[in-house]
């Protein structure tokens, strides 16, 4: 486990009701709903025992802090920390954003499409740039953390932290954390008392090895997946177990069904995505993701399915049908490459992550662009395909990939608010609530 990071976003707020912009004036309050879902945040991490609590001193996130833990009963007190406000936007504080829409068209056009450009005036005289003020203020929340439970992170019992804060300074947290620029900050989405899990262990050249293994679920307030504005939206899914899953067997592009585990998966992904919608669904052809789909889509009748090679798993060559301690035996290097640079390794006789990422982002793009406006794609497949994905559509690498945690039965969802050629917008990851609570407790076996 190492060091977990448990985000919550505060309740719903008499601001975020009025759809007014906060920034970090401390007018806006909880609300009756939005003390409701804090305990419900309470309740989803009743069996997690935390080591320490974080919170913005902003009453919205320190009051939702507040019931998370009452409800939680461990006798925790949070700590209030000014590296945890949220975004200064002090020249639109209080204005619903329709007027600010109408005062300041072109700074508010900006801040939807490259807030990181923004700048705002001081009332004091000169300019500054919220964003990118933002993020250095998570950086710096990010390195105390990292300083003050450093011991954590070579710890296999390690420590769990939660931190209660925005919206915006979460997601230039998330930023922070996995490396990436203030430019992807409208690429990630995180709605009030959503839950995201971020996991740390030490890694080389000193900087931390991190893993985002979920965000913004919301299934413990009720809704399974978070609602749809406009756009296409896709849900990426995971495949269920499979017996080699279990077993830590390299299976690439042997087609290995779903185990009893697997169908489990599958059926509680389909109860868990009943209520919504889907026009289309796609599948690897290979049979654990296709048997996975079809479960899903049994609550869907009708939805045509399709299957498509560009989905099919990474083919891992000799390796496949192998134990990581066969291949360790016989390919040494080869495999301490893969997982520490796999964007360098080219499986014998078999692919690279660049083929992947071509092939499968090629797909997945032309299934995006086949989409109508509200239409809602299924799309079932792997994890290295589905690691890929998520890294392109996050401003990430292939040299990534082990960033992304894709449990078996895990549901994404994507979000295109301008159409397939606009930003992505992932708003939710590895969902697997379904599957048994807040921590993503499904098989860790190779890909």
């Amino acid at each position: 486990m190492a060091l977990r990071i448990v985000l919550v976003r505060h309740g719903l707020s008499s601001f975020n009701l009025d759809h007014r912009v906060q920034g970090r004036d401390d007018l806006s309050s909880l609300t009756d709903a939005g003390a409701a879902q804090a305990r419900a945040v309470g309740e989803a991490l009743a069996d997690l025992p935390l080591d320490a609590v974080y919170t913005s001193p902003l009453r919205r996130a320190s009051d939702t802090a507040a019931q998370i833990l009452a409800v939680h009963g461990q006798g925790l007190v949070a700590n209030r920390h000014d590296d945890l406000l949220e975004i200064d936007l002090a020249p639109w504080s209080g204005l619903l954003r329709n007027e600010v829409r109408e005062r300041f068209p072109a700074e508010e056009r900006l801040w939807r499409e490259a807030p990181e450009a923004l700048r705002l005036p001081r009332a004091e005289g000169g300019s500054y740039a919220p964003l990118l003020e933002l993020m250095a203020q998570a950086q710096r929340f990010a390195q105390m953390l990292l300083e003050g439970h450093a011991g954590a992170l070579d710890d296999d019992t390690g420590e769990t932290l939660l931190i209660v804060a925005h919206n915006g300074i979460l997601r230039a947290l998330v930023l922070s954390l996995l490396g990436l620029p203030a430019s992807g900050f409208r690429r990630l989405r995180l709605d009030n008392a959503s839950i995201s899990v971020l996991n740390l262990r030490r890694g080389g050249a000193g900087a931390p090895a991190v893993q985002l293994e979920s965000l913004n679920s919301t299934a413990h307030l009720g809704t399974s997946v978070p609602g749809r504005g406009r756009g296409p939206r896709l849900l990426l899914v995971r495949h269920g177990e499979t017996d080699w899953n279990r077993q830590g067997r390299f299976q690439g592009q042997i087609d290995i069904p779903l185990n009893a585990t697997g169908r489990a998966q599958a059926d509680a992904a389909g109860h868990f995505l009943a209520s919504v919608s889907f026009e289309r669904a796609y599948s690897s052809w290979m049979a654990r993701p296709r048997q996975t789909a079809e479960a899903i889509l049994a609550s869907h009748p009708g939805v045509p399915l399709t299957t498509t090679a560009g989905l099919a798993e990474i083919g891992h060559g000799l390796w496949e049908g192998r134990l990581e301690s066969e291949i360790a035996e016989g390919w040494p290097q080869l495999l301490a490459d893969w997982k520490r640079a796999p964007q360098t390794v080219q499986m014998p006789e078999g692919e690279t992550i660049h083929d992947v990422w071509q092939r499968s982002l090629d797909t997945w793009c032309r299934i995006a662009a086949s989409l109508g406006q509200q239409e809602t794609a299924l799309v079932v497949a792997h994890d290295a395909v589905n690691k890929t994905i998520l890294c392109a559509l996050l401003g990430l690498t292939p040299a990534d990939i082990w960033i992304i945690k894709q449990g078996n039965g895990g549901v994404t969802v994507v979000d295109y608010p301008q159409g397939a050629g606009g930003t992505p917008v992932v708003a939710a990851l590895n969902l697997t609530s379904h599957l048994g609570g807040v921590l993503d407790r499904t098989a860790a076996g190779a890909l």
